[in-house]
């Protein structure tokens, strides 16, 4: 869905007006004690799905921070992935979610080369599982939490939500997610892992690597956004545009796409953050207690 200038510009002015105007409850939430918990450990270094060897690299990386208000209950949770193409980078809590009422858990995950598909996947399910397992004992509701990402955090935010097998292995039904708020995320299979394969990154594929191949309409509510067409990288606005296309073919009801123009890849998380906000706040108020 092509979202253009004069139509993007309404819903960002909303956000934006609404934290320069805020209400009574928005200013408890923005004044409200916020506590910050790092390098928590998310996964077993005894067991993986697939059998790879858990090493020191894996006590390593397999770590999450934590960030949560003290005296709100019930609040939502957001996984955050950090992007960087599988190879690189590391987690880091974006300002843009703090002292909005919401916990954000900013989760590492193990990289390339060190190890190949699917292990990033599976710490990423990991540590959303660490979310589902553990937020109520921080004050938060396990039946809102949302996962989101940018670039390869928005690849792996919509695997472990589309394919139910990376959460299944962990007891953990993919649709409890609230929603999914992927960034610029490859929908066909991420070009790193094309690489480890000997396949050139502009050859596209789609197996079961790649979010394409697991559409259906009963995943949870999603927002697709992009960076402009033009400015993006190379077809990224355009496979999140056939990815929400089939989404809405398959009969989903609650699928979004929005292309931010005039932002590039690396420019559109900051105002990508703001809808990321207005998504999590409609969604919590239709969630019932």
């Amino acid at each position: 869905m092509n979202i253009n200038l004069a139509l993007l510009i309404t819903p960002l002015l909303v956000v934006k007006c609404c934290f320069a105007q805020p209400t009574h409850d928005q200013e408890n939430i923005k004044t409200a004690p916020y506590r910050t918990i790092t390098d928590i450990p998310y996964r077993s270094v005894q067991t993986t799905p697939t059998g790879v060897d858990e090493t020191d690299y894996a006590q390593q990386r397999c770590k999450l921070d934590l960030y949560y208000p003290t005296n709100l209950k019930d609040f939502p949770t957001v996984v955050w992935f950090h992007g960087g193409g599988l190879k690189s980078n590391n987690k880091a809590l974006p300002e843009a979610l703090k002292e909005k009422g919401i916990a954000v858990i900013a989760a590492n995950y193990r990289l390339h080369p060190q190890v190949k598909s699917p292990v990033y996947i599976e710490d990423a399910a990991a540590a959303v599982a660490w979310a589902f397992r553990n937020i109520e004992k921080y004050g938060g509701s396990s039946k809102r939490i949302f996962v989101s990402g940018a670039s390869a955090g928005g690849y792996l935010t919509s695997m472990i939500g589309m394919d139910k097998s990376y959460l299944k292995a962990h007891q953990i039904d993919a649709d409890q997610i609230a929603g999914l708020i992927p960034f610029s995320g490859h929908t066909i299979t991420h070009f790193t892992i094309r690489a480890e394969r000997g396949i050139n990154n502009k050859q596209p594929i789609i197996d079961k690597m790649a979010p394409l191949f697991h559409v259906r309409n009963d995943s949870p509510a999603m927002l697709l956004i992009t960076g402009d067409r033009d400015l993006e990288m190379l077809g990224r606005y355009e496979e999140n545009a056939y990815f929400w296309r089939m989404m809405k073919v398959s009969g989903h009801k609650n699928i979004d796409l929005l292309e931010l123009d005039g932002f590039n890849h690396g420019q559109m998380a900051d105002p990508a953050h703001r809808l990321l906000l207005k998504f999590v706040r409609k969604t919590n108020r239709e969630i019932k207690n």
